[in-house]
This record gives C-alpha cells, sequence and structure tokens, in this order.
C-alpha cells in the first residue's frame, strides 16, 4: 500500500469516527486534499487512489499542476478533479484563478471578487466561492472580521459569474479540543448568521471550510462540511528557501 493510499484511509477514518462522536452523516464532510508544494505526481497518486478535490495556496505552481493534470492518460477516465484556491489572492493573480480554478475559498475584499467574477470565463460555470473570516483576529491571518463578514457576503451574492457558497476560517492553533471547539463554534455562528440573512442565497449557502490535520475532529464537531487537510494525506511539507 503506497504511503498516500494509507494516509487518505486514515484521515477518512478520522473524519468518520468525528462524524459519529458528532451525530453527524458521514457524507456530510468533505475532505479537501491540500496539494501546496507537492508535486504533481503526489496528486496523481491521490487521484488514482479516489481523492477528488485539491486545495492549493500558490497560484503559478497550482496552475502548472492543473494544466499538466488535466492532460495525463491515466486520470482522463475518471471524474475530473476539482481545483480549489485557498490561498491569498494579488490583484495580478485574479484571471489565473479565475481561468484555472473551480473554487476560491479566500475572498476577503469586494475588490477580489469583483475581478473574479469579471475574469471568469463565459464557457465555465461560475465560480464557486466562500468568503474569508478571520474569526479570532488573528493577526498573521487573513480574511474579513465577523463584523464584516454578512455585507462581503451579500456584496459577493450580487456577482454574475460567482456562486456564493460559504465561509472558510484559519483558526490560530488551539491547546486542546475545548479550546478548538470554541473557536470554532464562533465560526458556526457567523455561518448560521450568514445563511439566515437577507441578500444571501440560504439554500445555496450549504460549505463551512474549516479544520485542519491537527484540529478536524474539534471542526466537525462545529459543523464544519470541509475539512482540508495536507501534512495528514502527503506527509511533511518541505518549502523552497526564500
Amino acid at each position: 500500500m503506497t504511503t498516500i493510499l494509507h494516509n487518505l484511509q486514515q484521515v477518512q477514518e478520522r473524519i468518520a469516527h468525528a462524524c459519529v462522536h458528532a451525530t453527524r452523516d458521514r457524507h456530510s464532510v468533505a475532505l479537501l486534499a491540500v496539494s501546496k508544494t507537492f508535486g504533481p505526481e503526489a496528486v496523481r497518486e491521490a487521484a488514482l487512489a479516489g481523492q477528488r478535490a485539491f486545495g492549493e495556496n500558490y497560484i503559478q505552481e497550482a496552475v502548472e499542476k492543473i494544466t499538466l493534470l488535466r492532460a495525463d492518460p491515466a486520470l482522463a477516465a475518471l471524474a475530473p478533479l476539482q481545483w480549489h484556491c485557498i490561498g491569498p489572492i494579488q490583484s495580478n493573480k485574479t484571471r489565473l484563478v479565475a481561468e484555472h480554478f473551480d473554487w476560491v475559498h479566500t475572498i476577503d475584499r469586494p475588490k477580489t471578487a469583483q475581478r473574479l467574477s469579471e475574469q471568469r470565463p463565459a464557457h465555465l460555470p461560475p465560480l464557486q466561492v466562500c468568503i474569508q473570516v478571520n474569526v479570532d483576529g488573528g493577526a498573521a491571518k487573513s480574511g474579513v472580521t465577523p463584523s464584516e463578514a454578512l455585507a462581503l457576503a451579500q456584496t459577493v451574492a450580487t456577482l454574475p459569474r460567482l456562486q456564493l457558497r460559504g465561509l472558510m476560517a484559519i483558526p490560530e492553533p488551539a491547546p486542546d479540543f475545548a479550546a478548538q471547539y470554541a473557536v470554532c463554534m464562533r465560526a458556526k455562528a457567523i455561518f448560521d448568521h450568514i445563511k439566515a440573512a437577507e441578500g444571501v442565497d440560504g439554500a445555496l449557502w450549504d460549505t463551512l471550510s474549516l479544520g485542519m490535520t491537527a484540529d478536524l475532529e474539534a471542526a466537525i464537531a462545529a459543523g464544519s462540511t470541509l475539512v482540508r487537510v495536507g501534512s495528514g494525506v502527503f506527509g511533511h511539507r518541505h518549502y523552497p528557501a526564500a
């Protein structure tokens, strides 16, 4: 058994156990395999093992992988891979994101949303998007403040080539399950508040992108529908030297 296949099975078991403990349907939580800094061969291995959704932080690196893997004959007979942008988006990279990705989790400014909408090719379906909320005020984290989240969601909902789907958050690391759960519940409260608000289609507001390798159990207990796992699937990440 390959390491990635084994890791995927282990992560899926963690998700299943967390759903049992939270009294949730196992199918209510999806896995996003975060493949940033890992080469196309690692993504290919995960895809052949059944993983379909992949998250990328670095736009140029991601576009190269997406282009290469879309032409891979071994993957051609399988269901298409789904690519999620989960990193910050500079203004000069919005066109690449609009042209190559299926999802964006990191909208934290109306200007970014507007550019993505304008640059989304007409032959592609609307870009599925989440707003990013800095739920606990982490100084190094992107995202709007909780008080600004509803207004941003209402603005994004009006844009024609985007489909607003939900909220993403990256809480600061917490020391134990109780602390992780508490901050995740703050994100869930914001999610529920926006879902019930005017100007947002509550039926399509269905994605709470919350939880990573270290805290996925707490995130699922709090209501996450999409956990983002990188090292738990691909192993230790090596960042290039500056």
